[in-house]
């Protein structure tokens, strides 16, 4: 069996083996979600969304976890059609992410840097806005540059599970979309993935492993367990996960 075939195997088989290769042989990209993949917020979001969800209820059983992935817009204008409401809430929501903490994963840096090093292109895409991007790189000097592409609420029509924002970040890579990684943690964000048709690895920082299970081809706890090896006699890249 060929080391491609092995790979491919490795993805129908993740959970009976200890160590998957994926070996791309094109110009390849990685492409993150922000929120529970790069940026420890998700607790942070959780309260906020808890307390809007006491204040003006909405019927829907942990609101919270249910609209993660969502752009501001869609969760507005699906759950909170009054307008007086939305307004109140994107008062708050400002006020909330201007003074909000950001805190990278502690393993996002050293993996990222391992990507550009591979030369592997990196993009965000996030559900957040322009603004909120601003205050969380006045916080994180020097974060931003590892990235090649930022796609935000301000740059889709149409939010996750729709896999506009990712189709969107490999155009602006230059990459197939089969060609791209993507990394995410919500229930929408790894359908968009999926039906981006990048191969998905999920990270089970805000859902439980058994419920990530069949929807990513392979599931971790952080980015220690990823490697980054480069080959340079036949210009391939393979990201090995032990």
């Amino acid at each position: 069996m060929d080391i491609q075939q092995h790979c491919i195997d490795g993805f129908t088989n993740l959970f009976r083996t200890n160590i998957y290769i994926f070996i791309m042989t094109n110009k390849c990209a990685a492409l993150f979600d922000l929120d529970g993949v790069l940026v420890d917020t998700e607790s942070i979001y959780t309260e906020f969304w808890d307390s809007i969800d006491k204040q003006y209820p909405t019927g829907i059983e942990n609101f919270a976890l249910f609209i993660k992935g969502n752009t501001l817009g869609n969760i507005l204008n699906k759950y909170f059609p009054d307008k007086n409401v939305q307004e109140q809430i994107i008062s708050m929501l400002k006020e909330h992410e201007r003074t909000m903490k950001y805190q990278l994963f502690e393993s996002v840096l050293p993996f990222l840097d391992k990507l550009c090093s591979a030369g592997i292109g990196c993009a965000i895409v996030t559900s957040s806005n322009k603004i909120k991007m601003e205050h969380l790189f006045a916080q994180i000097p020097g974060f931003k540059e590892y990235f090649d592409a930022i796609i935000t609420e301000e740059n889709v029509t149409r939010s996750k599970p729709d896999p506009q924002g990712y189709l969107t970040a490999a155009k602006a890579l230059g990459c197939e979309p089969e060609d791209c990684y993507v990394f995410e943690d919500s229930l929408a964000g790894l359908e968009a993935g999926r039906r981006s048709g990048a191969k998905v690895v999920a990270l089970a920082t805000t859902n439980p492993r058994e419920l990530l299970i069949d929807k990513a081809d392979i599931i971790i706890d952080d980015f220690k367990e990823l490697s980054v090896n480069t080959h340079a006699t036949n210009g391939k890249i393979s990201i090995v996960v032990s």
